[in-house]
């Protein structure tokens, strides 16, 4: 998820490939340009690839109407945004369809899904694969906060309050703030099921989309085929104080690959002591900094303040290979020489605010996770500390509030296959989550834990191939998972040229 600008959460990393958006197809004739599936009508579509070189995913794509608040009759409804991948094999396509739930809060399965698809290869040659931009993502009535305070306050509680509330009347006069929860979006999904002819479904969720994932399976089991749960959060767990902790662990067991290294130590030292003395001296006193802006080449100068650095190195810890970077440019800052670090952060800070809709995103965790926005002594002097949970509680005081259910935090029980994957690293979704969900009331639940892995690891090794292997059996147990432990550490750099001097 994310929280922004500092407060970042559960999104996801590989998740996110995003701000691209759906472009149209070639000219076709008109006989060949509609595809029926079910009661919905699709046109081709072409969905771009995050990647400089990569090529464009064909999809087909609609768009499907459905009531912003059930408990009213006649009023506002929202168009979801869907794209469709048929499957390959057209002459003995299997019946139940595979459904992808994007990570953040706040992140566009549209936009979101070209970046992963490499690891969906397999799964496309029998099963569709469908896209639904949750209500305020994407092309489904976004709910983006543009008035310019956005990138300004940052862990300011009471700057915090200030923007959202500018954020939310501006976001009024689109939507009901309210309707735009998981329950909203579950309720959609389940009408998307029907729409498209489905009995039976197989759920993938990243991240936050493992909420959706969960909370679907508990409101409609009898139409759950399979369920695959990558870099989960318990059904049990609130989002508000579990950031900064699981971060601190994270990055400790990250830097110890530098102090293993000879190379690493002997150039770097410690890179959490050197982190916690550059955050100390940002806060006590921010920095001018000139950098080049890596979108637009030109030199610019601004302040550097401790909540870039926090920010950055969070980021940056969801990936293995972004992680590796980070003694290095920790090491940089140690020493006064804060460009690169300024400049990856603001290039980042870009990328999320295009990647992620910050009032749906709102409309979730200030529902459901509110109440775990608490301060935590034990928070204190982490990298993180306690200053994301306190903007965040400030801001969900002025969020509207919409309907939680009484069971909504149920843990995910009964006889499903269910897959559950981890990254060693994860800064976000540890482990002992995954681990956790697997073994509470899931016979039929596997739990694989990818070493040297952050965030998002579906894509990772032979995982695709298992991933295929368990659609297909709907077995998780069978898996023969050996193929994993091919997984490597990735090396820390130990300078601007790479692993060693």
């Amino acid at each position: 998820m994310n929280t922004r600008p500092l407060m970042l959460s559960l999104a996801v990393a590989a998740t996110l490939a995003a701000g691209c958006t759906q472009k149209a197809a070639a000219p076709q004739s008109d006989a060949n340009k509609l595809r029926t599936l079910g009661s919905l009508q699709f046109k081709p579509c072409s969905l771009p690839s995050p990647f400089p070189q990569g090529d464009p995913l064909e999809a087909q794509c609609t768009t499907f109407a459905v009531p912003e608040d059930r408990s009213k009759q006649g009023g506002r409804t929202v168009a979801l945004n869907i794209a469709w991948i048929p499957p390959r094999n057209t002459s003995d396509p299997a019946a139940d369809p595979v459904f992808f739930l994007a990570g953040g809060p706040g992140q566009a399965a549209v936009a979101t899904f070209p970046g992963l698809a490499p690891g969906f290869k397999d799964i496309m040659k029998d099963r569709g694969i469908v896209l639904v931009d949750q209500r305020g993502t994407g092309k489904s009535n976004p709910l983006n906060c543009k008035n310019e305070a956005s990138e300004q306050f940052g862990s300011d509680p009471a700057a915090a309050r200030t923007w959202i509330e500018g954020c939310i009347a501006e976001l009024s006069a689109k939507a009901d703030l309210r309707r735009y929860t998981t329950t909203d979006a579950v309720a959609d999904l389940d009408a998307v099921r029907k729409a498209i002819g489905a009995d039976k479904l197989n759920l993938i969720g990243v991240s936050y989309g493992t909420r959706m994932a969960q909370q679907y399976t508990l409101r409609h089991p009898q139409h759950v085929r399979t369920v695959t749960l990558d870099s989960p959060v318990p059904n049990t767990l609130g989002l508000g104080n579990i950031f900064a902790g699981n971060l601190d662990s994270a990055l400790q067991a990250q830097f110890a690959l530098c102090k293993e290294s000879p190379a690493c130590k002997g150039r770097m030292g410690d890179p959490r002591a050197e982190l916690q003395s550059v955050l100390t001296r940002l806060r006590a006193n921010p920095v001018q900094v000139t950098y080049r802006d890596g979108s637009t080449g030109e030199e610019v100068t601004e302040t550097m303040t401790a909540d870039h650095v926090a920010g950055l190195v969070r980021m940056y810890s969801y990936m293995p290979a972004a992680g590796a970077l980070l003694p290095q440019l920790i090491h940089e800052a140690s020493q006064g020489r804060y460009a690169n670090l300024m400049a990856l952060a603001k290039m980042m800070q870009s990328d999320m605010q295009d990647a992620m809709s910050m009032g749906m995103q709102m409309s979730v965790i200030c529902t459901e996770d509110a109440a775990s926005m608490v301060t935590r002594a034990e928070d204190a002097d982490t990298v993180l500390g306690n200053r994301m949970v306190e903007a965040m509680a400030a801001m969900c005081q002025a969020w509207p509030k919409g309907d939680k259910p009484a069971d909504f935090n149920t843990p995910l029980k009964g006889d499903l296959p269910v897959l559950v994957l981890t990254g060693e690293f994860d800064p976000v979704t540890p482990p002992r989550y995954g681990e956790q969900i697997a073994n509470t009331g899931l016979p039929n639940a596997r739990w694989l834990n990818l070493k040297g892995q952050g965030h998002n690891v579906i894509g990772a090794g032979c995982m695709p191939k298992l991933f295929a292997q368990f659609i297909e059996k709907a077995d998780a147990k069978a898996l023969d998972a050996k193929c994993l432990d091919k997984l490597a550490y990735v090396p820390p750099f130990t300078s601007n040229n790479g692993w060693e001097p």
